[in-house]
């Protein structure tokens, strides 16, 4: 695999069951290089025989389809941008069968999404941003007014500003009788909508309250859905008791519950629970006791899908691996796995009794596959959209081991051998890479970049350390700082780098890997491990620093999560600045001398460019051999989902870059710019 492949890549996301569990739609994304973007499309793909039908075609990008409940039409949301004016978005509704034409419910100068079918079939809702008047994408920053900020939560990376476009909640008619109500108001986002069974009620997402922005608390609220369409948007009721964090609701078919995924956001590295909130009133009911892991993944949460009033399904991330599990809405029963094994379950439904989901491992891309809901027969797979590219560029095998933290606690890992080697008989050059997060994981799934560097003759090796994901809270929480007054820990750049250092170790230990040419990479949180270690060990003979936190103090008031840290550290910037210094890297420039390079987005809200100058300037100023690089126009996911050309060139630049520090394969000249 080389950069340009990036472009040959095909994500199938998203899928949705019809009514009678005979066809799933689903989204299939692919790059347009002449154009620059993604575009995505709706595809119907039959669960037993018949090979995917194309639904959707055009310059625009499709998403999100979702069935009508006599499954004879699908709802789904289109995204158009010409001319390089903003992009508009539009919901739309079209017959599955040939012949038909879309009906436009709504249109938007922002993003749609959130989409939702009433029971009756005669009315979507859906969530839309509405800037303030004079404020439209339309308007050139010049010509605003000033911005009033209130909140500490006013930009959000990839989204950009809310303080003047909050996020509300909308509904329409598929018959187009009425314009479009707005049902929700007021100064906070509000999300997820969900119709009850009944079609009277909605539930949202919403932190309403005046202190949202400070204690990350956002509730489930109920609004009526039939209160007169004429006056001003009913007044919401506060169905959760205000001390969580929710998301993804579902109702139960009875109506008497809503499932979601919760966490108590009082305190940092707090797994996320399956929990079942009465409508009625009272607390929640945990459907998972006991298990102390994450149901909010990594590659993103899905609302639980009931299968009938007393049990539901949702996806449980576990050392590296995502399982789709079924759960006893009481929580008497425990969890049982419905689709496990080495992999990541990323999507999922389950309607007519057929289950369908997409799901990756270490050598597969994402691809769908159908199950019946009572298992008499196995899983099959139903799409194969990037079995040519994978025929035509083989994966390198990706082999999983655990090795033993200096703590004695097992740690997760995963080592890839250089697919080639210009020195055979030589020790290989390897690359450690650090994830972000810190509460994410590596794990079971397709990850392009780990192929691209064997691609390129390097052995690739990468762990789960403490502070990550898919392990019980104690395992994350280990990196709090130690002057936290509750769970203290060794702080970022303790226990963490040591299991760093100690996957290394391991690596050596295993396979032929020369300790003079080993390199070190990673992004977020992974790119102050990189900063970190550079200057912290010798071990490394070169980095790649990319969006990385150099800064932690500056961290907490530039960021778009700004505020966030002293819950996750245990500790206050305010109280104790000198604790956030101990643990930025900046504050270790003068020990960093190994080369590094530095990438960042210009647009990076999560961690703000600054943080790449906090590490480039100084370093600059001590005449240190370092390499900087910025991305405009691109935010904290570049390379997720940055434009094809600057992730294809990120690539470039980091291969070109190690191969001139360590070896590898032959570096192979890069175009200018």
């Amino acid at each position: 695999m080389v950069p340009g492949d990036i472009g040959k890549l095909v994500n199938v996301s998203d899928p949705a069951v019809s009514p009678d569990g005979r066809t799933v739609a689903v989204t299939v994304t692919r790059a347009d290089a002449d154009a620059n973007r993604f575009r995505s499309a709706i595809w119907l793909v039959p669960t037993n025989e018949g090979p995917p039908r194309q639904l959707t075609a055009g310059d625009e990008s499709d998403n999100g389809a979702r069935w009508s409940p006599t499954g004879d039409r699908v709802a789904f949301v289109r995204t158009t941008s010409a001319d390089g004016s903003p992009p508009r978005s539009a919901v739309l509704v079209l017959p599955v069968a040939g012949g038909g034409e879309a009906v436009t419910v709504a249109e938007s100068a922002e993003g749609i999404d959130g989409l939702d079918w009433s029971p009756d079939g005669e009315r979507l809702a859906w969530a839309t941003r509405i800037p303030d008047e004079g404020t439209g994408p339309d308007v050139k920053d010049r010509d605003r007014g000033p911005r009033q900020i209130t909140t500490l939560v006013t930009r959000i990376d990839d989204v950009g500003w809310l303080a003047d476009r909050r996020r509300q909640v909308f509904t329409g008619r598929i018959d187009r009788t009425e314009a479009p109500r707005q049902v929700t108001t007021g100064g906070a986002d509000h999300g997820s909508p969900r119709w009850s069974p009944d079609g009277t009620r909605l539930v949202v997402v919403a932190g309403r309250h005046d202190t949202a922005d400070l204690d990350e608390v956002e509730d489930l609220w109920l609004i009526d859905a039939d209160a007169d369409r004429t006056g001003a948007p009913p007044e919401p009721e506060r169905l959760t008791d205000g001390t969580l964090l929710w998301s993804n609701p579902s109702w139960s078919p009875d109506g008497t519950r809503i499932a979601g995924i919760a966490t108590d956001p009082s305190i940092g590295f707090k797994n996320a629970r399956p929990l079942v909130q009465p409508v009625a009133g009272g607390a929640p009911v945990d459907a998972a006791p006991g298990l102390d892991r994450t149901f909010y993944p990594t590659l993103g949460a899905r609302p639980p899908v009931w299968l009938d009033d007393e049990h539901l399904v949702s996806t449980r991330e576990d050392r590296g691996r995502v399982a789709l599990v079924r759960l006893d809405a009481s929580g008497a029963t425990a969890p049982a796995e419905v689709v496990a094994g080495d992999r990541c379950v990323v999507g999922f439904d389950a309607r007519g009794g057929t289950l369908a989901f997409t799901s990756t491992s270490p050598n597969e891309v994402g691809e769908l596959s159908v199950a019946p809901l009572n298992r008499v027969s196995p899983e099959r797979r139903r799409t194969s959209f990037t079995a040519a590219f994978l025929r035509a560029a083989p994966p390198n095998p990706v082999e999983r081991f655990t090795l033993t933290s200096p703590t004695g606690e097992d740690l997760d890992a995963w080592f890839l051998p250089p697919a080639a080697s210009a020195e055979a008989n030589e020790p290989w050059p390897l690359l450690v890479s650090v994830h972000g997060g810190p509460m994410t994981q590596y794990g079971d799934q397709w990850f392009d970049e780990f192929q691209l560097w064997s691609s390129a003759g390097f052995a690739v090796v990468a762990c789960n350390p403490h502070g990550s994901s898919g392990r019980e809270d104690a395992f994350a929480r280990a990196i709090r700082s130690p002057a936290a007054a509750i769970e203290p820990g060794t702080g970022w750049g303790g226990i963490d780098a040591d299991d760093i250092v100690a996957t290394l170790d391991a690596a050596l230990e295993r396979w032929p890997v020369d300790p003079a040419r080993v390199g070190l990479l990673g992004g977020s949180y992974g790119g102050f491990m990189t900063s970190w270690l550079l200057a912290r060990t010798d071990r490394f003979a070169a980095g790649c620093s990319e969006r990385a936190v150099n800064n932690l103090l500056s961290e907490e008031w530039s960021s778009d999560v700004g505020g966030h840290f002293w819950r996750e550290l245990g500790v206050s910037h305010i109280d104790n600045p000198e604790e956030y210094l101990r643990m930025s890297p900046a504050t270790y420039v003068k020990d960093l001398t190994a080369p590094i390079l530095i990438l960042h987005s210009e647009n990076d809200l999560r961690c703000n460019i600054e943080q790449a100058d906090a590490l480039f300037v100084p370093l600059r100023l001590l005449d240190r051999d370092v390499e900087y690089w910025r991305f405009p126009g691109e935010g904290h996911e570049l390379s997720r989902s940055g434009s094809p050309k600057h992730r294809i060139r990120r690539a470039e630049l980091i291969i070109d870059f190690f191969q001139r520090r360590l070896g590898g394969q032959p570096a192979t000249e890069l175009p200018a710019g």
